[in-house]
């Protein structure tokens, strides 16, 4: 039988900070994990060497249920972002290896494809609205079928989603950067430029928008309503998840649909959401949320009642979670869309393989297992850098939510 003979836990920043798991069997086979928890990515990093990796040797690789029971039921302190993510790595890795050994790629081993590719969006962003809507051509002209739109609010200096320079990065500084942010003048102008980009660019694909939790359920209400000649794809994280009963309330208000889960960690985090059908897509994604294991179980507790999938996809999240997102993606019945913000060029000198773009859809790797391999040497060249998202305030110098 084969066992789990060596566990090795990665920390590098080429472009991003990444951790990475690398399971190897006594068989010789390997299986990669990410890890990645962006601004707190030490924290799992730590976790996954000191309390998770002496628990891993000898162990039965194929057993992938049984291990994703025993590290979550064997740990009094359960759930949260730490925690997930750790036991996601694990999970993802042996998903991994499991490809490997059957000869197959992780999606067959799912029960094959439900569709031929997976459609994904990108992010269109400006400075202010007529540099909005050129992203959005050049979007369009890529072949994307699905753009997030965001723009700059005058006279606000910190616009989160705003993209400066070729790439968007909003992780950039070694302490976090306090940005100044007003909801009403957000409030009024966000509308007119989403109002903007379908007046240019007409309803010949799908618009997206991200409010970034920082409404209140009556705000993001009226938020909602307003745009609903728009005719949104979603709006996504419009008031903070943390009180659901909250999306009750916005329900009640509009018919613009809702996504939300990004930084949620567990089915028991949705649960609420899904079963009082109080959202249409969950963000939940592989490396937050317990690996290939759990985010299935997620999407088919969703699939019952109508809400599709919506996967987060940001840079921080490593080019392993992605070609895990879009074996999930490609397998499971209730898929809506997901996120996709190609890597810059240093990541992937390390990370290589894995899922192609191609018509508005990325398509995984046909190789065994995940089909992304790890390029040690090359992450030897990208030291760990510690990079924050920003932290918002208001006018008036107080924290706002996220």
């Amino acid at each position: 039988m084969s066992t789990i003979e060596r566990a090795e836990v990665f920390v590098a920043s080429p472009g991003r900070n990444f951790v990475t798991l690398r399971l190897t069997t006594s068989d010789g086979v390997t299986g990669l994990g990410d890890a990645t928890l962006n601004g707190r990515e030490l924290a799992v990093a730590s976790y996954l060497r000191d309390h998770v990796v002496p628990l891993l040797t000898g162990r039965d690789p194929a057993r992938i249920e049984d291990i994703w029971q025993y590290l979550y039921r064997g740990a009094y302190w359960r759930r949260g972002p730490v925690t997930m993510t750790a036991i996601a790595a694990v999970d993802t890795a042996l998903w991994d290896i499991k490809g490997k050994v059957a000869g197959l790629p992780v999606y067959q081993l799912l029960g094959g494809r439900s569709r031929d590719g997976v459609l994904v969006y990108s992010h269109a962003s400006g400075a202010d609205v007529p540099e909005l809507l050129d992203d959005v051509a050049r979007f369009r002209e890529q072949g994307y079928r699905a753009i997030r739109a965001q723009a700059a609010v005058p006279g606000v200096g910190g616009t989160y989603g705003v993209r400066k320079g070729v790439v968007y990065e909003p992780a950039a500084t070694s302490l976090p950067d306090e940005q100044p942010w007003s909801t009403e003048d957000y409030l009024d102008f966000a509308p007119s430029y989403l109002e903007a980009v379908r007046a240019a660019h007409g309803f010949g694909f799908h618009l997206l928008h991200d409010v970034h939790h920082r409404l209140t359920p009556i705000e993001a209400a009226r938020f909602g309503k307003r745009v609903e000649d728009c005719r949104l794809f979603w709006m996504e994280d419009p008031t903070p998840a943390e009180n659901q009963e909250a999306f009750r309330l916005i329900r009640q208000h509009t018919t613009t649909p809702v996504a939300v889960g990004e930084n949620l960690s567990s089915i028991w985090d949705v649960q609420h959401l899904i079963t009082e059908q109080l959202i249409d897509y969950v963000r939940t994604t592989v490396v937050h949320a317990g690996g290939i294991t759990h985010l299935r179980r997620i999407f088919d507790l969703a699939a019952l009642y109508q809400v599709r999938t919506g996967s987060h996809g940001a840079t921080d999240l490593s080019p392993v979670t992605l070609a895990a997102a879009v074996h999930v993606d490609l397998a499971v019945p209730n898929f809506g869309i997901q996120e996709y913000m190609p890597h810059v060029p240093e990541t992937l000198e390390v990370f290589r393989g894995g899922v192609s773009f191609a018509n508005g859809m990325l398509h995984p790797s046909e190789e065994p297992g995940l089909g992304v391999e790890y390029d040690e040497k090359a992450a030897e060249k990208f030291p760990y850098e510690p990079r924050y998202l920003p932290v918002a305030r208001r006018l008036d110098g107080s924290v706002h939510d996220w």
